[in-house]
This record gives structure tokens, sequence and C-alpha cells, in this order.
């Protein structure tokens, strides 16, 4: 696969991945003290998104592909290596702290007493994963800027 159709590829998913992350950051602080039975019913808005978790994968997989394929090259190489970094970051953050609140309140249907703490590690988390994913797209896409077709190996 040609290099720069991967660079495209990494970027646009790079791209949607922040999306759902960003929306997630932007409602934080409107959301952050909401009493309980307001902050359950705005969290049913975000049934339905757990398939956008697949942009993950799918970045991790473009960003590793994309060092492969520019390898020769350092920057290009080292930018999309982080990049996919920041993806497995990601995934680490989601395993760690907001996967464990979603189980604890069966994705918000159930409430256990402490809601509070639970909302703080889900809200925060996706606060983390939108700064890394903004900082994923921004290696991307300096990966692509800084390859130069047919330069030599440094």
């Amino acid at each position: 696969m040609p290099v720069r159709a991967v660079q495209f590829l990494a970027i646009v998913v790079g791209a949607l991945a922040l999306v759902p992350s960003g929306a997630h950051l932007a409602a934080l602080p409107g959301k952050i003290a909401l009493p309980q039975a307001e902050y359950v019913t705005v969290q049913a808005v975000y049934r339905g998104w757990a398939f956008l978790g697949l942009l993950w994968p799918a970045a991790i997989v473009l960003n590793g592909l994309l060092a492969v394929l520019v390898r020769s090259q350092r920057e290009p190489f080292l930018l999309a290596v982080l990049a996919a970094l920041c993806f497995v970051a990601m995934l680490a953050v989601f395993l760690a702290w907001t996967e464990p609140a979603n189980q604890a309140t069966r994705n918000w249907t159930e409430i256990p007493g402490n809601w509070e703490a639970l909302r703080r590690q889900w809200e925060y988390s996706h606060a983390v994963n939108a700064v890394i994913a903004f900082a994923a797209l921004c290696l991307t896409t300096l990966s692509a800027f800084a390859w130069r077709p047919g330069s030599p190996s440094p």
C-alpha cells in the first residue's frame, strides 16, 4: 500500500477517534457536578457509542503500518511509533479506569453508593484520552509532514 494512502488513513482515523473523546472532554464541565438523576439521564446519550472504540485498534494498526513503511526515515518513523503508542495508552486508560466504572454501574443503568467517585473516574479518564487522542493526531500528522519520498536512510 502506498505510503501516502496509509498516512491519509491514519490521519483520518486519528481525527475520527478524537471526535468522541473531544465530545466527552467538552461535556465534562457541564456534567461533573450534576445531581445523580440528571447525570444518569445524560449518560444515556452514550448508548451505542461502543462501536467508536474500534477506531483505536484501527489507529494502532494504521500507525504501526505507517511506521513500518517509513522506517528508513528516523523522524517520520519515531513520530508514527509514538502515535501508535498513544492509542495503546488510550486503550490502557480505558481498560484501567473507564471500563471498570462502566462495569460497576452496568453502563450507568445501576447506581452504586460510590457513584460520585465512579463518575469522576469515568469523566476524567475520558478527558485524559481526549488529550492523548489529540497528541496522537498531531504525531501522525507530523510524521506525514516529515516523510520525504525517495529520501535515503539516515
